[in-house]
């Protein structure tokens, strides 16, 4: 009995701590329908700065604990609010997660960039004292952790129901144009609620420093059980939010208690957040659609057949000649970003035509390779079953959240790429802990690819084949139903319609095709294992295809290129490489908005350099031309198809 007073003490420490991160998250969220996957990372550099006053700079710990909750925080919030996230609870929310994640990235970047890597130790809140109850010791930090969760719920409860600013709050999220109507200020709600969040997060991340250390990647991912706990609360019930992050706590102190330190239950250990947060969204209830105008997006252009054709063999006949002169090392290189722009046509399908965000695509392309080792049939049926098995994988996760859309099927792929990473693929039926599986080059009838060049250019084939699908996919009925059901779920429910199973299809045919990528990865390397699939490449995937382009092609190809490049670049420059990181975060909050990213800027760039070419008066006859050719009025429509076709295939504007 005492060691289980002990531990659900240090479980009830832990809890607290999470309820604090988790109450700044539901606060920002209910105000502003803008769930902030930053929150950790915002977290971690104010507990750096933190550390900076009171190390670096010496100053008073209660003079810097003032400066960094009520000055340096708050002014963070309000200007991410006013000049990042304004607006982008009313768009679509892959959107506004792509903007949070390239705030995560550019984070990590920014104290990597500040903070360079070396040991630093945050001491506990008067570190010698500490009172002695029973066989456990409680030291005072706990109870300051403990004091600080019960004194912000209550803050919050008497903000949010008895002051005309919590008022204002819970009014702005209902109608925040009402709210105007009567005066009040929805932006500057939001600016408050985004200013309490984060010191909220600071606080959070201040308090479990000591307990977790200070370090970028742990206490930025340490808030994923922050999302287990406010997912409890369905992001609105801060009294939910604060039970089930003290469950939380006190369920990962006993399974450290009590659970064996080897076999099937070790591996249980690590997951519990990502277990509580994947059997929260399972339970949540059903999305119901979102009724109103059609919001869609400015698509990129889709190429006809025979340009499509053209690019193709253009790409493989140049990736021909830089094969041919490049080293040997650089080859593999290529092979690498082929690689991850496979990875990436797998999200153009998800993402970019079908509008579902999914945060474990590179997890599903180590399930490819991990088939293609342990099958060990290095030749195309070798291949296919591989992209079959991740096809199977990647439905049964859609199946569980059949009923669900939006955040919450993004962060039930996140909770996958978790387990699978902790559970799965460092399993001893695996890849082991920190260990390898030897592949084989892929033979195509009884033929072994075995040198370097023929095989890269082998997996710049696939790349173009699986290309080529993708826009054959979109140019016919099919890819008409995925910007239908992208830009308007009510109206495709309209039509009659099901797309619950066309979203379970969906999803597996794009793991497929991230199961092949990481299949031909496996006979590149020789060797693949683990860490070769951390769920954390999952966001940087996902961030480089919006930054790029996730709706088209070519923003694929750059992506892939871009993301292979990454370190290399780290590599020759050690001392930017946080820089880098921050480069890339912040350039995808710019470009977040527009997921069509640079390939479309390059897109425009190249029309306009063709329409120079013509003379001016044979440039005006062909847009005479064409708008006496274009019909005033659609045709009627007879089928679900055809309305599709005339109604919703090109959106022509953001709604």
């Amino acid at each position: 009995m005492g060691s289980l007073f002990a531990f659900t003490l240090l479980g009830l420490f832990t809890g607290a701590a999470y309820a604090i991160v988790a109450s700044g998250l539901v606060l920002t969220y209910a105000t502003t329908r803008v769930f902030n996957i930053a929150h950790g990372a915002f977290g971690m550099v104010l507990a750096f700065t933190f550390w900076d006053f009171t190390q670096r700079q010496g100053l008073p710990t209660l003079l810097s604990l003032f400066l960094v909750l009520g000055v340096v925080a708050p002014a963070i919030g309000w200007f991410i609010q006013r000049f990042v996230t304004r607006g982008l609870g009313e768009g679509p929310v892959s959107v506004a997660l792509v903007v949070t994640v390239g705030l995560l990235v550019g984070l990590i970047g920014v104290a990597q960039y500040i903070w360079p890597p070396e040991p630093r130790v945050l001491l506990p809140f008067y570190a010698e004292t500490g009172w002695k109850l029973g066989d456990t010791y409680i030291t005072a930090h706990q109870v300051v952790t403990i004091i600080c969760s019960i004194v912000v719920a209550g803050g919050l409860y008497v903000l949010l129901n008895r002051t005309r600013t919590g008022t204002a709050m819970r009014a702005s999220v209902d109608n925040p144009e009402l709210l105007r109507l009567f005066g009040g200020k929805p932006d500057t709600v939001a600016a408050i609620a985004w200013a309490i969040g984060m010191s909220l997060a600071a606080l959070g991340g201040i308090l479990l420093t000591p307990a977790v250390g200070l370090d970028y990647y742990a206490l930025t991912l340490l808030v994923i059980n922050a999302y287990a706990a406010a997912m409890l609360g369905r992001l609105k019930s801060l009294p939910l939010t604060f039970a089930g992050a003290m469950g939380l706590g006190i369920l990962e102190a006993w399974a450290v208690a009590y659970l064996p330190t080897d076999g099937f239950w070790s591996t249980i250990r690590p997951v519990i957040p990502a277990l509580f947060l994947f059997a929260v969204v399972v339970a949540m209830p059903q999305t119901q659609l979102r009724i109103g105008q059609v919001k869609g997006i400015v698509a990129a252009p889709v190429p006809n057949l025979r340009k499509s054709l053209g690019s193709g063999a253009v790409l493989l006949g140049f990736a021909f000649l830089l094969i041919a002169v490049v080293s040997r090392a650089d080859v593999l290189l290529i092979g690498i970003a082929a690689t991850y722009a496979m990875v990436m046509l797998s999200l153009v399908l998800l993402t970019g035509y079908g509008g579902h965000v999914s945060l474990a695509q590179f997890t599903f392309a180590g399930v490819g390779a991990l088939a293609y080792a342990k099958l060990d049939q290095p030749n195309l049926v070798g291949l296919a079953l591989s992209a079959l098995v991740a096809a199977g994988v990647g439905a049964l996760v859609a199946l569980p959240v059949l009923r669900l859309t939006g955040l919450y099927l993004a962060l039930s792929t996140m909770a996958f790429a978790v387990l699978m990473d902790k559970m799965i693929f460092q399993a001893d039926y695996a890849f082991k802990f920190n260990g390898t599986l030897a592949t084989e080059r892929l033979s195509i009838l009884g033929v072994q690819i075995g040198s370097d060049t023929s095989y890269v250019w082998f997996m710049v084939l696939a790349f173009v084949v699986m290309g080529l699908f993708l826009l054959w996919l979109r140019r016919g009925p099919l890819g008409r139903i995925l910007i239908a059901s992208r830009d308007s779920p009510s109206g495709c429910g309209t039509l009659g319609l099901d797309l619950r199973w066309f979203r379970v299809g969906l999803f597996s045919l794009s793991a497929g095709m991230a199961g092949v990528a990481g299949a031909l990865f496996a006979g590149l390397r020789g060797t693949v294992g683990a860490a070769d699939f951390l769920y954390f490449q999952s966001l940087l995937v996902l961030l480089l295809a919006v930054v790029f382009g996730v709706t088209s092609v070519t923003g694929a190809l750059l992506g892939g290129t871009a993301l292979m490049l990454l370190p290399v670049w780290q590599s020759s420059s050690p001392e930017l490489a946080g820089l880098l990181f921050a480069v890339l975060g912040f350039g995808a909050v710019l470009l977040g908005r527009d997921p069509n990213g640079i390939a479309n800027h390059l897109f425009r760039l190249g029309r306009l350099g063709s329409s120079r070419v013509l003379p001016g008066w044979e440039a005006k006859l062909r847009e005479r031309m064409e708008g006496l050719l274009k019909p005033s009025r659609p045709e009627p429509a007879h089928s679900i198809d055809t309305v599709i076709e005339t109604m919703i295939d090109e959106p022509k504007g953001v709604a």
